[in-house]
């Protein structure tokens, strides 16, 4: 059975609001080998999981009697342009993507590939001069309707030529990018490696709870309430924590979005399992001034409820952060943590 972590963080925080109603997260994890390697154990990994920030600290053991050279890599799942505009945090790219190795910064190459449809349209992409990564030269400022400014210096020719293959509908461009981090690693014989790799995450998460609690009391829901449903179900709320919900929503003076981070748990099967000591951490959000248009009335509660699937205890380990453990560790599925953030409004907002 999945057990229900929820964990309640006063803090004053306040989460990220769309314009419209959602946005996908894009789901990272930890770094893979190129091809496989059955002597090389991931003896431990820290995996630390905050709204901004995701720390991961791995310890591989090379069990056989000679050293392994061998390729390691950090994949980025594919992402769109429209998914550049909903990154809240960060790029969709991973752009701040940093590693080390024994305590030392590594120097690591990177390799970025254009798919239509499944159709790899990179030689096509580099011959016209569209520059993959930033699509062209697009700017997220100008929202999802911006033309790429390589698409716009490119003659007639070559624009039918990108047209013909998808690559842009009218000016904007319409591939997915396909990202990795790279390098070579040497795991010396029966020692011990340490690797530490960070980024921020790309957040998924919708402006209210109150969409995804409508699904379940309206005998006519709309598909976004629907949508908003799932994603709720997805942090494992305990019954407690739902009728709280569904009472506070209700309030004219409450604000309550939710955001969530997503982690591939499953790469670390690509080493040999299991893994033999696994801790994650959860960071509670820092507390923040909050921006209002006038001083509050009165002092206002705000709260930041943590969420998620697990199965196993889990554990306040201070103030600031919540932990769970497990010995010989294999993942079978993904991992999503869920920031509800409440917030009381000032009642002379409405």
């Amino acid at each position: 059975m999945r057990s229900r972590a929820l964990l309640i963080l006063s803090t004053l925080i306040a989460l990220p609001l769309r314009a419209d109603d959602g946005a996908a997260s894009i789901a990272a994890g930890g770094i893979i080998l190129m091809k496989h390697e059955p002597h090389i154990v991931m003896a431990k990994e820290l995996l630390e999981i905050g709204i901004s920030r995701v720390n991961v600290d791995y310890e591989f053991r090379n069990d056989s009697d000679e050293d392994i050279t061998t390729g390691v890599t950090f994949p980025v799942p594919g992402y769109t342009w429209e998914g550049t505009i909903d990154a809240f945090f960060g790029d969709a790219s991973f752009d701040d993507f940093n590693l080390s190795v024994d305590g030392k910064p590594i120097a690591f190459s990177t390799e970025i590939r254009a798919y239509v449809a499944g159709h790899e349209i990179t030689s096509l992409l580099r011959a016209e001069h569209i520059d993959i990564a930033s699509f062209g030269h697009t700017s997220t400022k100008d929202g999802y309707d911006a033309p790429s400014i390589d698409f716009d210096h490119a003659s007639i020719r070559s624009r039918n030529r990108l047209l013909a293959a998808g690559a842009f509908k009218d000016r904007s461009p319409n591939w997915t990018n396909v990202k990795k981090y790279y390098w070579t690693q040497i795991f010396p014989a029966h020692k011990l490696v340490h690797i530490e790799h960070r980024y921020s995450p790309v957040l998924g998460g919708t402006n209210s709870v109150s969409y995804g609690l409508t699904a379940k009391i309206d005998p006519n829901p709309t598909i976004y309430d629907k949508y908003s449903a799932e994603e709720l179900g997805s942090l494992c709320l305990s019954p407690t924590l739902e009728n709280k919900l569904l009472k506070l929503v209700q309030r004219k003076d409450m604000s309550i979005p939710f955001n969530y981070v997503d982690f591939i748990l499953t790469t670390a099967n690509t080493w040999k399992t299991p893994i033999e000591d696994f801790t994650l951490i959860v960071d509670r959000p820092q507390p923040n001034k909050s921006i209002v248009s006038k001083p509050p009335a009165e002092p206002r509660p705000n709260e930041v409820l943590v969420s998620f699937c697990w199965s196993g205890p889990v554990e306040k380990t201070d103030a600031m952060h919540y932990t769970a453990h497990l010995k010989d560790f294999i993942p079978s599925k993904e991992l999503r943590i869920g920031f509800i953030n409440v917030d009381q409004q000032d009642p002379r907002d409405y």
